[in-house]
């Protein structure tokens, strides 16, 4: 049987080396892989394509790499929330791929497929179509997009079992199992970690059968990207 479980994060990504492209599953600051984002950071690598819904925030995240000046290229479908993200791209010391939230997650979800191509309306008519093949089927058009090709996927679950089975919490579910399915290497950090057998099969939303290694993590911060509450209402209203 083969043995899954690493010891920590810095185990986890040690042959994560300069150059690498990496998947990194999480939307906003929910969900990401805080301690692998950690690991990556200390090992001062360079050069990296990152693959993820956003560029999380400058002080957390992806942005910890991007302080760093690791990433050489992001894609993304927003990141709207990183000002140093901002001054890399406008000062041409980072490259960019900006694709729509849905055409994001399809190609990652072709890459666990086997699938080399997928064809999508979104983005017909707009600067995304620049380069593209356009093709029409049933009189529609539809831009033909590659399936993203990844050296590692990092993801973050609640629980996982030493087999590398994981179940997702909520809202934190997001792009974590699309990716899961697409990297060469699928690193997994979870909250709980639990002998296999112990997890319901009805409950795991990703088997096991893509995680490669696996690893309990600490120390989450779980922040949140923008607070917004219900005002009081006013007494006697």
């Amino acid at each position: 049987m083969i043995n899954k479980v690493y010891k920590n994060a810095d185990d986890a990504v040690t042959d994560i080396n300069d150059g690498a492209v990496l998947m990194l599953g999480g939307f906003g600051l929910c969900g990401i892989p805080e301690n692998c984002i950690a690991a990556l950071v200390k090992k001062r690598i360079k050069n990296l394509t990152c693959i993820s819904n956003n560029a999380g925030v400058d002080d957390f995240g992806i942005g910890l790499m991007l302080q760093q000046k690791q990433v050489k290229k992001m894609i993304s479908s927003y990141v709207g929330e990183n000002a140093e993200f901002e001054r890399q791209l406008l000062n041409g010391e980072l490259e960019a791929e900006l694709i729509p939230q849905g055409t994001l997650a399809t190609r990652c979800m072709a890459a666990g497929y086997g699938i080399p191509a997928i064809f999508t309306p979104a983005g017909v008519g707009t600067e995304v179509a620049a380069g593209k093949e356009i093709r029409e089927f049933n009189g529609k058009q539809y831009l033909m997009e590659y399936a993203f090709d990844a050296d590692f996927a990092i993801v973050k679950a609640w629980k996982g079992d030493t087999q590398g089975n994981l179940i997702y919490k909520e809202t934190a579910r997001n792009f974590n199992p699309l990716m899961a399915m697409a990297g060469k290497v699928t690193i997994a950090e979870v909250e709980e970690l639990v002998e296999a057998g112990e997890l319901d099969p009805n409950n795991i939303h990703t088997p096991g059968i893509y995680v490669h290694r696996i690893f309990k993590g600490d120390n989450y911060q779980k922040r949140i990207e923008q607070i917004t509450v219900t005002p009081k209402p006013l007494k006697g209203l």
